[in-house]
C-alpha cells in the first residue's frame, strides 16, 4: 500500500479510530463500567433517537447543508397529542400510532411545500416550527394534566413494541437468541462484503485489497459479536434496536442503490446543474422534508415509549444531537457528501461521550461544552482534509 493510499484509508476511518480511542478512554476512566452489559444496552436505548433522527437529517443535509430545527419540538408536540389520544381520549393505541404518523405526514407535506415550492429558506421554516411546536405541545400537556406530563405506563402493548425486549431473559443470564442473531448478522456482513468486492472486480471498478477486506470483516465480526454477547447478558435484544437497524438498512439502500438516492447527492453537489439535467430538484427537496417529518414521528413513538410518558421536556436539543451526529460522521455541511455508515459512527461517538461523562459524574453543562468541541473539531478536520486533498 503506497503512502497516498494509506493516508486515504486513514482519513476515511478517522472517526472510527477516534470512536475506539474515546471508548477505551472512558472504559479506563470509569474503571470498566463502560464495558458492563447494561451500559451496552443503555448505549442503544438512550441514543436510539439520535440514530433515527440523524437518518432524516442526513437526507436534508445532502441537498445542500440544509437542516431541520423543528424536529425536537415536533417530538414534544406529537408526544403530547399521542398521550392525549391514548390516555385522555382512550383511543386504541394502534389507531393512535397511525394517527400520529398521519400528523407527521401532514406536517411534512406543509413543510416540504413551503421550502420547495414557496422558496422559504429551510432554517427559517423549521425555526418557526421549533418555536411553535414546543409551545403548542407544552400548552396541550398543561391543559390536560396538572403535572404537565401524561403517563403511558398503562399502555403495555405500546411500550412492548417500542421499548421492550425480544425473547427477554433475566439480566446476567445468557440469551441464546441474542447470540444466534449476532452470528447471523456476522454471516450476512461477511457474505455481503465479499459479494460486493467480487461484483466491483467483475465490472472493472476499483475494489479494496483482499487484505483490507479481511481486516474490515474481522473487525466487524468482533464488534457485532461483542454487542451480541453483552446484550445477551443484559436481558435480550431491545425492540428499539430492531427499529434502528431496519431504518438504517432502508436508508443505506436508498442512498447507495437507488436513483432518487443519487439525486440527493447531485443536488448538494450542484443544484443548478442537476436541474438543467432534467431532475425535478423541487420534488427532491419536498421529499427530503416530508421524509424528515415521518422520521420524527417514528422517533416520537420510541421516545414516549422509553420514558413511558409524554412530557414537555421531550425532544429538547434532539435536533442538535442529530446534526452533530451527521457532521461528526463526515456528512458535509455544504451538502453532497456523507453516508449512513459515517452517520452511525458519529451518532455512536456522541452516545459514548454522553454515557461516559454521565458515568463519570460530569455536569450536564460541561457535557455540552465537550460535545460542542467535538463538533467543531470534526468540521475543522473535514475542511482541512478537503483543502489538502484538493491541492
Amino acid at each position: 500500500m503506497n503512502k497516498n493510499k494509506a493516508v486515504s484509508v486513514l482519513k476515511k476511518n478517522a472517526m472510527l479510530i477516534v470512536l475506539v480511542l474515546v471508548y477505551i478512554f472512558f472504559t479506563v476512566m470509569t474503571s470498566g463500567q463502560m464495558f458492563q452489559a447494561m451500559n451496552f444496552n443503555a448505549l442503544i436505548t438512550q441514543n436510539a433517537y439520535v440514530y433515527i433522527l440523524a437518518t432524516g437529517m442526513l437526507m436534508c443535509m445532502l441537498t445542500g447543508g440544509n437542516i431541520d430545527l423543528s424536529c425536537g419540538s415536533f417530538v414534544c408536540f406529537l408526544g403530547a397529542v399521542g398521550g392525549i389520544m391514548m390516555m385522555i381520549k382512550q383511543i386504541n393505541p394502534a389507531v393512535s400510532v397511525i394517527l400520529m404518523l398521519l400528523i407527521g405526514v401532514v406536517y411534512g407535506v406543509v413543510l416540504g411545500y413551503l421550502i420547495a415550492y414557496v422558496d422559504i429558506p429551510p432554517w427559517i421554516a423549521t425555526l418557526a416550527g421549533y418555536l411553535a411546536f414546543r409551545g403548542w405541545g407544552t400548552a396541550l400537556l398543561s391543559a390536560n394534566s396538572s403535572t404537565g406530563s401524561i403517563s403511558l405506563a398503562a399502555q403495555k402493548g405500546f411500550l412492548a413494541v417500542f421499548s421492550g425486549k425480544i425473547f427477554s431473559t433475566p439480566v446476567n443470564q445468557t440469551n441464546v437468541v441474542c447470540l444466534v442473531v449476532g452470528v447471523l448478522a456476522c454471516v450476512i456482513v461477511v457474505v455481503t462484503s465479499f459479494s460486493e468486492r467480487a461484483n466491483k472486480i467483475k465490472k472493472g471498478y476499483e475494489a479494496e485489497s483482499l487484505v483490507a477486506l479481511l481486516v474490515r470483516c474481522i473487525l466487524s465480526v468482533a464488534a457485532i459479536m461483542l454487542f451480541a454477547y453483552k446484550l445477551a447478558h443484559a436481558g435480550g435484544i431491545p425492540t428499539v434496536l430492531v427499529w434502528v437497524v431496519v431504518i438504517l438498512l432502508i436508508y443505506n439502500f436508498i442512498t447507495a442503490r437507488t436513483v432518487i438516492g443519487r439525486y440527493f447527492y447531485t443536488i448538494g453537489g450542484n443544484r443548478e446543474a442537476t436541474r438543467l439535467s432534467g431532475v425535478d430538484t423541487r420534488k427532491i427537496m419536498f421529499f427530503a422534508y416530508l421524509n424528515m417529518a415521518v422520521i420524527t414521528a417514528i422517533t416520537t413513538l420510541i421516545v414516549t415509549a422509553r420514558f413511558q410518558a409524554a412530557n414537555a421536556q421531550a425532544g429538547t436539543n434532539f435536533e442538535m444531537d442529530a446534526i452533530a451526529a451527521c457532521v461528526v460522521g463526515g456528512v458535509s455541511a455544504y451538502g453532497g457528501a456523507g453516508n449512513i455508515f459515517g452517520m452511525v459512527i458519529g451518532a455512536t461517538l456522541i452516545g459514548v461521550i454522553n454515557l461516559g461523562m454521565s458515568l463519570m459524574g460530569v455536569d450536564a453543562n460541561w457535557q455540552k461544552v465537550v460535545k460542542g468541541g467535538v463538533l467543531l473539531a470534526a468540521v475543522v478536520f473535514d475542511i482541512l482534509a478537503d483543502k489538502k486533498s484538493s491541492k
